[in-house]
């Protein structure tokens, strides 16, 4: 089949005498655009035409059918002015040129006039009812009654969607943003609702260390020393999760590597490639807000937050400490280094969808889960 996207428009239609022959020679001009792809306007304008197309093999990936009212497509219509020397058609309420030259040789073009715009209208609307069930699944109708850009902007999205496949889908998700960005909790969502197995991997690492495992030994003296975990090191633990069967199975949520374009790399390199990528980003403020007052219970190991989340008592409040990673120096060198390598890092993964991280994380979880459930845009050259 024939890829690209086809545009209905309002207008006049052709004689259906025409059909055939005006079918055969937009398929052959179709064929030869195969590799780019295509854009279809005017036709199909009867039911006829459209069976013409699909007989041909042409079969468009979205039809995008452009509506608004009748009042307004008479309107608009009013005012078109043609240049006869150049071909260049104008406006006389949206695109009127500013030489006083061309304004005086622009006339009116034949088919204008209100009451054939309004028999042309009919015909339309008797005829466009007919057309659509041709193409039921990948048909958008987009209000025309906006400005140029915000048309154009809804098109594009549209064509850059890929449609739903009935296939069978592992979703092997990998959320990237600096500490603070609220990983962990959507991470905990998905695995909550959709059964993902949460692999965090800083925690992986200190559960292999808690076990004296091999892994685990080899690990410890690096964070006796507060050094970083050589990327070999971290690569085999993360190996061993991610290939037991619940991963498998049922699919994974990764934060905490890959932290750079090496990393993702090595593990792409590997086969450990994910299907969904999302960047959460959080303003600086934000960040510093969230961390910077999170507080811990030494006795009962209860943890807090002096703003979202305070001390019942004055008693627990006085006795509370703050990790020395929460503090604002730490945080700001660990954020410096996270968008030091983000933009090499969302380059590596080209189709990741990037997200505003500074809002409800609920909402944040729905753009996510929208993310997975739909079909990846496609990517822009």
């Amino acid at each position: 089949m024939q890829s690209g996207w086809l545009g209905i428009w309002r207008g006049g239609l052709n004689s259906t005498r025409r059909t055939e022959r005006h079918a055969s020679r937009r398929g052959r001009a179709l064929r030869a655009g195969l590799e780019a792809g295509w854009i279809l306007d005017g036709i199909p304008e009867t039911r006829e035409q459209a069976l013409m197309i699909q007989t041909l093999g042409i079969s468009p990936r979205h039809v995008i059918v452009l509506s608004a009212p009748d009042t307004v497509l008479i309107e608009r219509n009013l005012g078109k002015r043609i240049d006869p020397q150049t071909g260049e058609i104008y406006h006389t309420t949206f695109d009127w040129p500013p030489e006083s030259e061309i304004q005086n040789r622009l006339i009116v073009p034949a088919g204008v006039s209100e009451g054939e715009t309004a028999r042309r209208l009919l015909e339309y609307h008797r005829d466009i009812v007919r057309i659509l069930p041709s193409y039921p699944k990948i048909l958008k109708v987009i209000p025309a009654d906006q400005p140029c850009v915000d048309v154009f902007c809804q098109a594009l999205t549209y064509v850059q969607t890929m449609h739903r496949s009935n296939a069978p889908f592992t979703p092997r998700v990998l959320l990237c943003g600096p500490m603070g960005s609220g990983k962990s909790l959507q991470a905990a969502l998905l695995a909550q609702k959709y059964g993902l197995v949460n692999v965090c991997c800083g925690q992986l690492l200190k559960e292999a260390m808690a076990d004296k495992s091999k892994y685990g030994e080899m690990i410890r003296p690096f964070f006796e020393k507060e050094m970083a975990v050589p990327d070999n090191i971290i690569m085999k633990v993360l190996r061993q999760r991610l290939d037991q069967q619940d991963c498998v199975e049922r699919g994974w949520v990764l934060h905490g590597f890959p932290r750079d374009r090496d990393q993702a790399r090595l593990m792409d390199g590997l086969g450990y490639k994910p299907n969904r990528v999302f960047f959460l980003n959080v303003p600086f403020d934000s960040i510093i807000e969230r961390l910077t007052l999170r507080r811990t219970d030494p006795v009962t190991g209860e943890r807090y937050h002096l703003m979202y989340k305070p001390p019942p008592t004055t008693e627990i409040q006085a006795r509370l400490l703050q990790s020395p990673k929460d503090s604002e120096e730490q945080i700001k060198l660990r954020t410096d280094l996270f968008y030091r390598n983000s933009a090499e890092l969302e380059e590596f993964y080209g189709r990741a969808i990037t997200l505003n991280g500074d809002q409800d994380p609920y909402t944040v979880f729905e753009y996510i889960e929208s993310g997975i459930i739909n079909p990846l845009p496609k990517k822009v050259p």
